[in-house]
């Protein structure tokens, strides 16, 4: 744990340069002090490590210190290989170049090496889309990878739900996300930070002038936070239900977000195996849809209205089914 602590903190210093003890301590989890000691192990090996003294000092290597520990291992190399994502790539416009830096990488691998890590780039494939859904159209998305990685301003127009006719805009491009096979754009305009999707940009074009990142700006923890609160701002209303042990196991079909939700309120089964516990909803519309995907598995406590309106759809449904068929007469 020491050493692979020790290499960490080397190859830390050699890629990005004089990093602070606070720094190397969240990016290794680890605590001020533990660095401090690690650094004085660094300096006994004959590692040419120095700090710089004050509020913007830290540590970094003596200037043309190179570290030769920098050969990948049998799992390390497989991960790179396993980390490869050919739809993605193909979809920004750079299959060709994710084929080649494979290539390259394989050749570069020692003899001992490369049979494994070929074999992992044949036996796995990552496939990001959902099922049943197709894969959207993105002419854009090139361009749009191009000003992200170059950091220049993308001017482009916004066509979300269906509008036909779109201000053309400005924006910073801070990032791309890739999410259940959905692309979007992350992207600073003169107000704050908002995310697009890329399907719905269209008139993409790179801009000369470039942008100053802002200077805390992560781009994994602010999608994060934003999913967090997406998810939370879109359910508004709740449903008190009891779930057999069957509609318990259906609960997935309503999505990982009410599953969660309700395995927090969950109360212990009766006799038959029911429970009690409180689902999410979007609204009672949207609850009544979705509770019916549960069938004669679930019963509807609450609220009040929300047991009326499914009793009432419910009713409608089996009357419906009552009936004869149209066509057959009576």
């Amino acid at each position: 744990m020491l050493a692979s602590r020790l290499l960490s903190i080397l190859m830390l210093l050699q890629t990005r340069g004089r990093m602070s003890a606070s720094q190397l301590a969240a990016e290794l989890e680890v605590t001020v002090r533990t660095i401090h000691r690690d650094i004085d192990q660094l300096s006994a090996a004959g590692i040419p490590v120095y700090a710089d003294r004050g509020r913007n000092g830290g540590f970094q290597l003596q200037d043309g210190y190179r570290t030769m520990l920098t050969g990948l291992n049998q799992s390390e190399a497989e991960t790179l290989f396993l980390a490869g994502l050919p739809g993605p790539a193909a979809q920004m416009g750079l299959a060709d170049v994710l084929s080649t830096a494979r290539l390259k990488l394989l050749a570069a691998l020692p003899a001992r090496i490369q049979p494994g890590a070929e074999r992992i780039a044949t036996r796995f494939h990552l496939d990001a889309g959902a099922w049943f859904h197709s894969v959207d159209q993105l002419p854009a998305l090139p361009v749009i990878a191009q000003a992200v990685w170059s950091e220049h301003m993308l001017r482009m127009r916004y066509h979300p739900s269906g509008e036909t006719d779109a201000r053309p805009r400005k924006v910073a491009p801070l990032g791309l996300v890739l999410k259940s096979g959905i692309w979007y754009l992350v992207a600073q305009n003169s107000r704050s930070i908002s995310t697009y999707r890329a399907a719905n940009i269209h008139d993409a074009e790179v801009c000369d002038d470039v942008f100053t990142r802002p200077k805390h700006f992560d781009l994994v923890a602010h999608w994060e936070r934003s999913v967090r609160d997406y998810e939370a701002s879109v359910y508004h209303d709740y449903a008190d239900v009891r779930l057999s042990p069957v509609g318990l196991k259906r609960l997935s079909l309503l999505g990982p977000y009410v599953t969660s939700s309700a395995a927090r309120t969950l109360g212990k089964p009766d006799r038959k195996g029911w429970v009690r516990c409180r689902l999410p909803i979007e609204s009672l519309d949207f609850g009544i849809r979705e509770l019916l995907r549960l069938g004669d598995e679930v019963i509807v406590l609450g609220p009040p209205v929300l047991r009326a309106q499914l009793a009432e759809v419910a009713g409608r449904i089996a009357r419906l089914h009552q009936s004869v068929l149209p066509g057959r007469g009576r």
